[in-house]
């Protein structure tokens, strides 16, 4: 594949003491990490105009040649599957997942996945890295996450994440008696012994902050509204385990058994993304959309407030 553009960038010097491939990863924040790895090795990308590995750590200040490849076709296969959407423009797609939609393609889930639909309704982001997708909900959470439908779109969205200017609000029935709102900062990486769990550990764990407040009590429960500051994976489920008060229905950090038979019958676990907050990456109009409760979440809570 030949360049098609180049461009000249100048380290900023914050990237000082960065694995040459870690800075790469910081300015362009739509690439994956291999794919920059990947550059730096066909040539695509220079280093003060030569050949660098990916591991040499960088000063600030160096300047990065690149030669902007198009992304590649994604090989996922597009698939008529409905999608839920809440809003959509030229540059991005906002859709409220159902509980049970994978995401992304992985082992055993190589169709039926969001991916498969995105690329069935709007085939152009097949030259968008992920598909556009920017930041993702667990299987069984339902609930808001926006897409994007060009590469500009991608960038300004996934450096917003970082920025912290996405806000991201959901709704969370946890066991137990919650007395009051509250913040839970606790960094999150891998279980050090389960490695499919995520966990709250001391060391080498991503900065990670939970805002939550009570919307609602019951009598061996509390509905929460949390709001992400950061996006690490399982946050929410991971941070309210490690607070004593798991998710009704989780399947990995909640209770097996809780002396409530409503609880213990919910088959996912009860978290939904219903507010989503950003600025549009074109206008840089503040948008905001919200997501009702679906089906099963709304009728426990009702079955929980008749008990």
């Amino acid at each position: 594949m030949s360049p098609v553009d180049y461009s000249e960038i100048t380290l900023p010097a914050d990237c000082a003491g960065l694995r040459l491939d870690a800075a790469l990863a910081r300015l362009f924040p739509e690439h994956s990490r291999s794919r920059l790895q990947g550059w730096l090795k066909s040539g695509a990308i220079l280093l003060d105009g030569l050949p660098a590995d990916a591991k040499r750590k960088v000063h600030g200040g160096e300047r990065i040649f690149c030669a902007v490849l198009p992304a590649p076709t994604s090989a996922t296969v597009a698939e008529d599957i409905p999608l839920p959407i809440v809003y959509e423009d030229d540059s991005l797609i906002v859709i409220d997942k159902p509980a049970g939609l994978v995401v992304h393609p992985g082992n055993g889930n190589e169709r039926g996945t969001l991916m498969n639909a995105l690329l069935h309704h709007a085939p152009q982001l097949a030259e968008v890295p992920r598909a556009g997708i920017v930041h993702r909900l667990d299987k069984d959470t339902s609930g808001l996450m926006v897409v994007a439908k060009t590469l500009a779109a991608q960038t300004q969205l996934v450096r917003a994440l970082a920025a912290r200017q996405v806000q991201r609000h959901y709704l969370a029935l946890v066991h137990g008696q919650v007395a009051t709102g509250g913040s839970i900062d606790a960094p999150i990486g891998r279980h050090p012994v389960q490695r499919i769990k995520m966990a709250v550990v001391k060391q080498g764990g991503k900065a990670a902050r939970t805002h939550y407040a009570v919307r609602e009590r019951f009598a061996r429960a509390t509905l929460l509204e949390c709001r992400l500051e950061t996006g690490r994976t399982h946050q929410i489920r991971v941070h309210m385990a490690s607070f004593g008060h798991p998710l009704v229905g989780d399947p990995v950090y909640g209770k097996k058994k809780s002396g409530n038979a409503l609880l213990d019958a919910f088959g996912r676990q009860a978290l939904h993304a219903y507010r989503l907050t950003l600025a549009h990456p074109a206008s840089g109009t503040e948008m905001t959309w919200e997501s009702p409760l679906p089906v099963d979440f709304a009728a426990l809570l009702e079955a929980l407030r008749a008990g």
